[in-house]
């Protein structure tokens, strides 16, 4: 009998390590995944063999195939109208630049236009916050004064007193006749049930979750996330950036303290790419039948000068747009490089690239926080930037609370906000959204809030990330050895 159960214990396990061999034999030849994310898995499939069975059917799915977002073919010959005239346009050199900015960069608007797909828009005005109180004040007045259309898009809300205060705001417009419709991703809303928007659909709204699990704690897309933050109201005024709804996001949760973001408020014809955005996430979640018409695409006014592109990237593609945006950031720096991000796991394209810049002499400053919220995250990040730090880049780690911001700026010239983070969870995995912006001033105000936020940071030397302790070394270790997948 114990040499039955023996023989039987030692079946079991071969038949793990056969089920392993195949699972990794389709990560290398048929996933195409990346070489770090490729070894990642190998190393926990034969570590763990039946974790790691389990874990690799939860989170490794590849959908780099499926056509999740549709435009009509209506939409598709406009756009693709649109961008035809532009190109040609930049290529012709007939393009009319509003600013000094963007006639520099106009190899990267290129990029954009030819990679993301993303239309140029040059009559934008922009405010930058950085203050949760102040973003949600300021979008809860846009949302009071709205007339026709709230199209909202968020990773994360909570069902607390400030997503209930958004929620609210949203219900009032919809009793009001608005049309309103409310995405939410379905793991960073989970505390919500569809029980619990029974009233807001009773008000008339509309509501979908972002890939929701076939079963009530289970789905098979749980590493695709939309972690996209993107709000427009009546197709005119637009929120894009870190923050999500949440008492956490205003500094209201002692864990973190004081939360501090980066979110942009666009007028202008920006917005358009953006509802643009949401028609197509909402299409995909929801089922509806909408379309990318002139209530979402009103006459563009004159209300600024600020260019921008409206960037988006998620595991649907092989792209990676944003992180190719990033890409080209630091590549054309010729002084400085300002990067602001919680979680500092690039890969190996993205960090030679700063190192490089760094090797180079140019001022390359990284700011991450000074505190976790996902453990092996911020090990690897601290490992990341200790490597930076030996390139001769500056690292400084913020003390005033919690930093989420996620935003770049390169030679007081042109910038980056939005939802994508400087990991390879942002590059490769989750749904993201930036505004990459071509305008001295506003460059110039990201770099002021950059050297603001240096007197509330300490900075991390060469000496002091060397002494750090044999256990420190450890977690950044395992962490490295798992940055392929974080």
């Amino acid at each position: 009998m114990i040499g039955f159960d023996l023989l039987s214990a030692s079946g079991l396990f071969m038949l793990l390590y056969a089920v392993n061999f195949v699972i990794a034999l389709t990560i290398i030849f048929l996933e195409r995944k990346d070489p770090s994310a490729t070894l990642a898995w190998i190393l926990i499939l034969f570590m763990v063999p039946t974790v790691g069975i389990v874990l690799y059917f939860l989170l490794s799915q590849n959908i780099s195939r499926q056509r999740i977002f549709r435009l009509t073919k209506h939409e598709e010959s406009v756009i693709n109208h649109a961008l035809r005239d532009q190109i040609n346009a930049l290529r012709n050199n007939s393009l009319i630049f509003v600013n000094q900015a963007v006639k520099k960069w106009q190899n990267m608007v290129s990029l954009h236009q030819v990679y993301a797909r993303s239309i140029l828009t040059q009559d934008n005005h922009l405010s930058i916050i950085t203050d949760g109180q102040h973003m949600l004040d300021s979008m809860l007045e846009d949302i009071k004064n709205a007339r026709q259309t709230i199209n909202v898009e968020y990773y994360i809300v909570k069902k607390d007193e400030v997503g209930n205060a958004l929620l609210d705001a949203l219900s009032e417009k919809a009793r009001e006749g608005v049309e309103v419709r409310l995405l939410i991703d379905a793991m960073g809303g989970r505390q919500f049930s569809l029980r619990d928007m029974e009233k807001f659909r009773r008000a008339g709204g509309k509501f979908a979750f972002f890939f929701p699990p076939k079963l009530k704690f289970l789905t098979m897309k749980l590493n695709y996330r939309n972690h996209r933050k993107l709000v427009t109201i009546d197709g005119s005024i637009g929120y894009l950036g870190g923050f999500n709804i949440g008492n956490e996001y205003l500094g209201r949760v002692e864990k973190f303290g004081y939360w501090r973001d980066t979110h942009l408020r666009l007028q202008g014809s920006a917005v358009h790419s953006m509802n643009a955005r949401f028609v197509m996430d909402w299409r995909s979640a929801s089922k509806e039948d909408i379309y990318i018409t002139e209530t979402y695409i009103p006459e563009p006014g004159n209300v600024g000068d600020a260019a921008v592109q409206i960037v988006a990237s998620g595991p649907d593609s092989s792209h990676e747009e944003v992180k190719h945006g990033y890409l080209k950031m630091i590549s054309s720096a010729r002084k400085n490089i300002y990067i602001q991000t919680p979680y500092f796991v690039p890969d190996a394209s993205i960090f030679e690239s700063l190192k490089n810049a760094a090797l180079s002499g140019i001022d390359v400053r990284l700011m991450i926080p000074c505190m976790p919220d996902h453990m092996f995250v911020y090990w690897a990040t601290y490992s990341y930037a200790g490597m930076l730090i030996d390139a001769g880049g500056k690292v400084y780690i913020y003390e005033n609370g919690f930093l989420h911001a996620k935003t770049m700026t390169v030679d007081g010239e042109v910038a980056s906000i939005g939802s994508a983070n400087f990991d390879n969870r942002s590059f490769r995995l989750n749904f993201e959204a930036n505004a990459f912006i071509y305008d001295l001033d506003e460059a110039y105000k990201l770099e002021a809030i950059f050297e603001a936020d240096i007197a509330k940071s300490r900075e991390l030397t060469r000496a002091i990330y060397r002494s750090r302790s044999g256990v420190v070394k450890f977690k950044e270790g395992v962490s490295r050895l798992l940055s392929g997948l974080l």
